[in-house]
């Protein structure tokens, strides 16, 4: 597996968990209620767990891109919305609309126009130019 395609899972995988931080995040507000204190914010576990998933993240993605161009690597981190979205439908039973499809959809071409291999630089993938 070239070191392009792995950093390409490893930022997808970032995603991911990014996307799980997110949803752990919202159990934490609605756990904690409308005015927590600092004591309850500091045990509160999903709180804890969503910080674990973004640091984890953060540590991740900066192996990813320390040897990719950023400017290739960087947009697929916007598929976080849309795993957010799922897993808001799926967790949540939040409603989806038009509105929410249309931006998936426009994330998701944007993400496959700027990561597709004809936008990167061939001698730092290792792949011959086409």
């Amino acid at each position: 597996m070239s070191r392009r395609r792995k950093n390409l899972l490893t930022v997808l995988g970032c995603t991911l968990l990014g996307a799980g931080a997110q949803v752990l995040f919202k159990l934490a507000g609605t756990a904690l209620g409308p005015s927590p204190s600092p004591m309850a914010m500091i045990v509160c576990p999903p709180l804890i767990a969503g910080y674990i998933l973004y640091g984890i993240s953060t540590i991740l993605l900066s192996f990813a891109l320390r040897n990719d161009e950023l400017s290739s690597m960087y947009p697929i981190i916007s598929l976080t919305y849309v795993w957010v979205m799922f897993l808001s439908v799926w967790y949540f039973r939040e409603s989806l609309n038009f509105y929410k499809v249309l931006g998936v959809a426009v994330i998701m071409g944007g993400v496959a126009v700027l990561g597709s291999p004809g936008n990167s630089d061939p001698a730092k993938d290792g792949s011959s130019p086409s």
